[in-house]
This record gives C-alpha cells, sequence and structure tokens, in this order.
C-alpha cells in the first residue's frame, strides 16, 4: 500500500529527531500537503521540509496534535506485524518487572503504541482506544492480542475524554468472551475485584502500586484515613498490612460498595468502614466530631486537567492537604498524590509545605513516588510522566 506523504516546515523535523512522536498542525508545510484532505486515522509517510523520509504515523486533521509517529521506518507502518512486535516487547519488559499477570500491558507513547492503552487482569484484556489512528487498527490490533496472549476476555473502554477530542464515539463493549463477575487482580499481595465495565478508567490504577507498596510498610496499628478512596485501593493495602482500622471515603457509592467486598475478599471487613460523601465536606465533619487518624491518604482526581486550571487547581490542592493535616495526631504522616500532568512535582512540594506552615507544624518529605514502571516515560514526551504522590511526616515539636 502506498502511504500518502506529510511534508513538514522547514526546521519542523527538530523534535521528531530528538525522539519526540507527535506533529502539531502549525507544524505542517500545508501548501504541500493539505491537512484537509486526509482522512481521521490515514496512515502517511512524514517527510522533512526537504523530502526526506522520517517515518510513518496516522493522522487526525482535526486535532491539535495533528500526527503521531508509530515508526521511524518509512516502509512500515502500524499493521497486525508491527502491533505483534510493540505488544512482545511491552509484554517482555513486564514478565521482567512482575510475576503475576496484573499491571499495565501497553502505556501508550511510553511504549511506542501512541494513544493505546491496555491493562491487563490475568486472561482478560481491558483496552482504550484513545486516537482515530488506534481505532482505524482494531482489527488488527485483536488479531495481534490474540497472537501474543490469547486472552479470554476483552473489553473495550471506549468512554475517554480524548475520544471525544477526536472525533469518535463513545462506549463500552466485550468484544471478546463474557466478562467474570468479578475480575480478579492481586497487588502487594491483597486481592482485589475491579470493576472493568463500569468502574473509573480500566476498572483500576495500577500506577500507585510502588506508592502503596511504600505506604503499606507503616501501617501497622495505625488509624488510617482513605480519601477519594475508589474501590479500596490504598485502604484496603493498609488493613492487609496492619493497621488497626480503615476509613475510606468516596462519593461513588458504588465504588464504596467495592471496597466493602474487596475487605470481605481479604477477610478485612471488621477494619475497614466506609463513608460516602464530598472529600472536602467529609474533613470538615470529621473535624468537627473531633476524630484524629495516624495515617491520611490523598488520591483525588486531576484538578488540573488544562494549563489554564492551573491557579484554580493549585489552590484546590493547598486547600486539600490543610484540611487533611488538621486531622493527624500530633506526629503523623500524610501521602499526598496528583495524577495532574500540569502540576510540576516541585509545586506540590510547595503545596504540601505551604500547607505544614499554614498548621504550624513541621514537615519531613520520606518519600516522593511515581508512577510505576509498567507506565513507561517517554523521554522525549514531558506529558507521559504525570504521576506524584508525597509520604510526609507532619509533627508538632
Amino acid at each position: 500500500m502506498t502511504l500518502s506523504s506529510l511534508r513538514l516546515n522547514k526546521h519542523a523535523d527538530r523534535r521528531l529527531k530528538a525522539g519526540h512522536l507527535w506533529l502539531y498542525s502549525n507544524e505542517i508545510d500545508t501548501g504541500a500537503t493539505p491537512l484537509k484532505g486526509l482522512a481521521p486515522g490515514q496512515q502517511v509517510v512524514v517527510e522533512a521540509a526537504n523530502g526526506k523520509a522520517l517515518g510513518v504515523a496516522y493522522v487526525n486533521p482535526n486535532s491539535l496534535i495533528c500526527a503521531r509517529l508509530v515508526s521511524r521506518d518509512p516502509k512500515q507502518g502500524l499493521d497486525r506485524s508491527l502491533l505483534v512486535h510493540r505488544l512482545n516487547q511491552a509484554l517482555a519488559l513486564r514478565q521482567r518487572l512482575f510475576a503475576a499477570p496484573y499491571y499495565r500491558l501497553v502505556h501508550g507513547e511510553g511504549d511506542l503504541l501512541p494513544g493505546l492503552v491496555i491493562d491487563r487482569f490475568a486472561d482478560t484484556l481491558v483496552v482504550q482506544l484513545n486516537t482515530a489512528g488506534m481505532q482505524a487498527v482494531l482489527p488488527e490490533l485483536l488479531d495481534a492480542l490474540d497472537k501474543v496472549l490469547a486472552p479470554t476476555t476483552v473489553v473495550l473502554r471506549n468512554d475517554t475524554s480524548g475520544r471525544r477530542q477526536e472525533g469518535l464515539e463513545l462506549g463500552v463493549e466485550v468484544v471478546k468472551g463474557e466478562v467474570g463477575d468479578p475480575v480478579l487482580l492481586e497487588e502487594n499481595g491483597v486481592r482485589f475485584a475491579a470493576p472493568v465495565l463500569d468502574g473509573q478508567k480500566t476498572g483500576w490504577f495500577y500506577d500507585h502500586r510502588v506508592n502503596r507498596a511504600w505506604l503499606n510498610q507503616y501501617v501497622a496499628g495505625k488509624r488510617v484515613l482513605d480519601l477519594f478512596s475508589y474501590v479500596g485501593g490504598w485502604g484496603v493495602q493498609a488493613a492487609a498490612h496492619g493497621a488497626r482500622e480503615v476509613l475510606c471515603v468516596d462519593s461513588s457509592a458504588a465504588a464504596l460498595e467495592r471496597v466493602a467486598e474487596n475487605a470481605a475478599l481479604n477477610g478485612l471487613h471488621e477494619r475497614v468502614a466506609v463513608g460516602e460523601g464530598d472529600a472536602f465536606e467529609a474533613l470538615a465533619a470529621l473535624k468537627a466530631d473531633g476524630e484524629e487518624f495516624d495515617v491520611v491518604i490523598l488520591d483525588p482526581p486531576a484538578f488540573i486537567k488544562k494549563r489554564k486550571d492551573i491557579p484554580v487547581g493549585e489552590h484546590a490542592y493547598g486547600k486539600l492537604n490543610r484540611e487533611a493535616m488538621r486531622l493527624l495526631g500530633r506526629d503523623g504522616l500524610l501521602l499526598s498524590a496528583s495524577c495532574s500532568m500540569h502540576l510540576a512535582p516541585e509545586r506540590l512540594v510547595d503545596v504540601v509545605r505551604g500547607a505544614v506552615r499554614h498548621q504550624d507544624r513541621h514537615g519531613q518529605i520520606l518519600f516522593q513516588g511515581h508512577q510505576g514502571p509498567d507506565h513507561p516515560v517517554h523521554p522525549a514526551i514531558p506529558e507521559t510522566s504525570y504521576l506524584k504522590a508525597l509520604g510526609v511526616r507532619v509533627f508538632r515539636d
């Protein structure tokens, strides 16, 4: 198959040569290769201004990121063969990292498969196709997954905001097998049921695995508050690692039902309680009731989704951390996390420092965490690094 060309403006090839995979619409020589003449998801050969071929990308002329490179070989497009190769590369890394088949198998650009996310729950795969280019090769992808892993069940969680931005339809579909009830996983020695059809994202957040493992070392005998608990990833693990009492708070009744189920799954139902409500309101109510905790976990959703949200988002993070610290005892431990890519790591440190001083306390950063190794960061694409976690001792003289 002969591919159309996508010609770049002069010097617009510098980022690609440095390792980046994205092209923006203002980098295209639209006189030589009009973007509007290309279909969303179409594959093209990317050319420098002098006509030299740089590789193959898929395009979406309706998106600011108008093209994403999938191969640096101009003769190799994104087909079943390349998908099998990339999946085998991704699988080899995870098998090196983990003893059990519970992990993020594909992390988009970090695994050289832009727009594709796959989480693995043993023989069940949950797939997110976030771009028109990935949507266009769905049949080839399903064939490649059968070749590499032969899963019994494949779920398409095509209900992400990224699809809306790409002009794609939203929906959830089981395209192979049947979803068992429950879909189980194991993390840090604790079992969980993941709501892969109707939970957040793919049903689970593997990215905090390493950060949870760090906290698990310091919760024995402690009273723990887990805010934005979702299905209990932090809180249930804390109980499993010896916390004497855990309170999980979330605004979703369905998520809290899962917390209870996951606690019971591990024989921990007597040590894990749940509370439904807004996190800020819950913090105020707990303080008014004179409650106190040894450990508080803050793992909120992204308060900053776009650059313009940074001032308001940083204010929200600051308020959240200040109010949480009011519930810590004289010598407590705060786990403060952010999944906002636009919040720089040093800014989260600033947020925590400001909150500590606002409470007239002292703080010591004991741990600085990141997304787990099954969420690899592409060294040329800062946007692939998004998760931050701080373990902070908060104490008084």
